[in-house]
């Protein structure tokens, strides 16, 4: 029998800068709780068919559009402080909790959000069961000369030109190896590849921060990457995992896909993924 699921567009409140766009997935009888958190330049809704697989499964399923992105309001790509971004997860956490109580709750981060989710585990410290990160960007892959003067530039230019925005350059053909998925991220009109240079300076000052914090998590943590990843290394999944509290180690794991590009969420081994993250919730 399908199960009939929900879908609900809503606006929620984070901090003083005003209304998130917010997605809820419900099905007719929850048992536990899951909570996506979009990566940079996308949105809530490319999240559809994951939150669909999940929600046929009894999660209710919540996420929203972060600040700069998809459909909420304000500049695209830019924030006035990157720890904000934090801080509104870490509310919307308690929010989701509140309208289930006693239900365990999953943490799911992608790419700049696994960046974000990883800072809230670590600093913030909400309460949720488990986390799971996939493609987290927690390493700056690249060096020499010229990335070492952009992240100057970029520094100076959030004091004396905060809204300035800057190309990252994505190749979208990074995302997935299943090219209907590029299609559909080059036609998005709500992905945006752009971002200011106070977005930009707050976001690699985070990642140097979170990249040494990884000992302060208190939950266990299923960590995925895609070997092939060009937009973000999985090194930077692989030192997290290694510098887990010890009392983590054994509830913990790490799996790198060979093979798999950016968005392993969009690939099309997409539902082996999503079962492997099911057997683990289910350990």
């Amino acid at each position: 029998m399908r199960v009939e699921i929900r879908r609900r567009e809503t606006q929620v409140v984070l901090s003083d800068l005003g209304e998130r766009y917010r997605r809820s997935w419900l099905p007719p009888e929850s048992t536990r709780v899951l909570i996506l958190v979009h990566g940079f330049a996308e949105h809530t809704g490319r999240y559809d068919e994951m939150a669909m697989y999940f929600s046929r499964r009894g999660f209710a399923v919540h996420a929203y559009d972060q600040a700069g992105h998809g459909r909420t309001v304000g500049a695209r790509g830019h924030v006035d402080r990157f720890d904000r971004l934090v801080e509104e997860l870490a509310r919307f956490i308690e929010l989701v909790g509140l309208d289930h109580p006693g239900l365990p709750i999953t943490l799911v981060g992608h790419s700049m959000g696994g960046l974000v989710v990883a800072a809230a585990a670590a600093f913030a410290r909400p309460h949720v069961d488990r986390i799971i990160l996939s493609g987290a960007l927690l390493h700056l892959a690249g060096g020499g000369l010229r990335r070492r003067l952009s992240l100057s530039l970029a520094r100076v230019l959030s004091v004396l030109a905060p809204r300035i925005g800057l190309t990252t350059g994505l190749d979208p053909t990074g995302l997935s190896r299943d090219p209907e998925v590029v299609r559909r991220y080059r036609d998005d009109p709500y992905v945006e590849d752009r971002m200011s240079t106070r977005f930009a300076a707050g976001l690699n000052q985070l990642v140097a921060r979170v990249g040494a914090a990884a000992g302060r998590v208190e939950r266990p943590m299923l960590i995925l990457h895609g070997e092939a990843d060009p937009i973000c290394s999985p090194l930077g999944s692989q030192r997290f995992h290694a510098g887990l509290a010890f009392s983590l180690v054994d509830a913990s794991a790490l799996r790198i896909y060979p093979e798999l590009r950016h968005e392993i969420f969009q690939e099309p081994e997409r539902e082996e993924i999503w079962q492997e993250m099911l057997d683990w919730l289910d350990k």
